[in-house]
């Protein structure tokens, strides 16, 4: 068995590491709120060395919730984010810090190997994974290699719904409907719940103004399943982060749109899942990052 690998998932919440067997486990791990701040790089190499600690490491991959430059191996972009994450996300500056040779990837990208190739789409070669968590994002593999160009792409969360609200005619980007944080805002100017928990209840329960909200909510969440679908024809969409832990109340009305309004003639349906992995899809990922990317 080889040495594990320093996995670190860096959200917008929480900032996890874990130190991941080759073949996916969890090994051991470590988790703390994320500093939104500038000292959110500290806290990074802080916890990766406090995890690493005693361990014979020889690789690290961090995502990271941004656009990243996979030439120059650095983050470039993040929505909402602290600017200084973008000067301190390198892989020269982790590895350096760290003490172990550091790959960074895009979240959602590292999610995606994840559940590709230890989780719900292990038994397919074509495979897209959406997270709706605190944010909207996707990523891609097609035969098993995930889809990119020089920078991460398929911020599905950041493309627009063409609703006729806003000013520009566009609507908004998807995340603005669906990601945690839309949600819960949305939820309280309506008088729901903002905790989800809470909110799936009286959904379950049949409460109309509830009821009536979600399907909005679920719409838009099938409407970025819809378009990847189109775009890749994949054999499995993989759907996960924090919210798509409801379950059937998310999945199917995402496998009515698909089977409705995604590609036709296929000789077989394209299929919905829940993440297999949920939460630790990033961490996992790492292993194959590592060897595989």
């Amino acid at each position: 068995m080889s040495s594990p690998v320093l996995a670190v998932d860096l959200g917008a919440t929480n900032l996890r590491c874990a130190l991941v067997s080759d073949s996916g486990v969890i090994l051991s791990r470590a988790a703390q709120p994320t500093p939104l701040n500038d000292d959110c790089a500290a806290a990074l190499v802080a916890l990766a060395q406090k995890v690493r600690s005693g361990t014979s490491v020889e690789r690290c991959v961090v995502g990271i919730p941004g656009r990243i430059d996979y030439r120059r191996g650095a983050m470039e972009y993040g929505r909402n984010l602290p600017e200084s994450w973008v000067e301190s996300m390198t892989e020269r500056l982790l590895s350096r810090d760290i003490g172990v040779p550091v790959s960074v990837a895009q979240d959602a990208d590292l999610a995606a190997v994840g559940e590709a190739y230890f989780g719900a789409g292990s038994s397919f070669q074509d495979v897209v994974y959406i997270t709706i968590s605190t944010g909207m994002g996707a990523g891609v593999l097609l035969g098993r290699r995930l889809v990119h160009g020089r920078r991460s792409g398929l911020e599905i969360g950041l493309t627009w719904t063409g609703s006729a609200a806003g000013d520009s005619g566009l609507g908004l980007p998807l995340e603005d409907y669906t990601s945690g944080r839309a949600v819960a805002r949305s939820a309280a100017e309506r008088g729901l719940p903002a905790d989800p928990v809470a909110l799936v209840e009286l959904v379950r329960a049949g409460d109309p103004v509830a009821t009536g909200f979600w399907a909005r909510f679920a719409a838009v969440g099938a409407l970025a399943a819809v378009n990847l679908a189109h775009v890749f024809s994949p054999e499995v969409i993989v759907i996960g982060g924090g919210i798509s832990q409801v379950g059937d109340l998310l999945l199917d009305p995402i496998r009515r749109a698909v089977a409705a309004y995604g590609p036709q003639g296929f000789p077989c349906t394209i299929e919905v899942r829940p993440s297999a992995l949920g939460d630790d899809s990033g961490l996992a990922g790492a292993a194959a990052w590592a060897t595989a990317f």
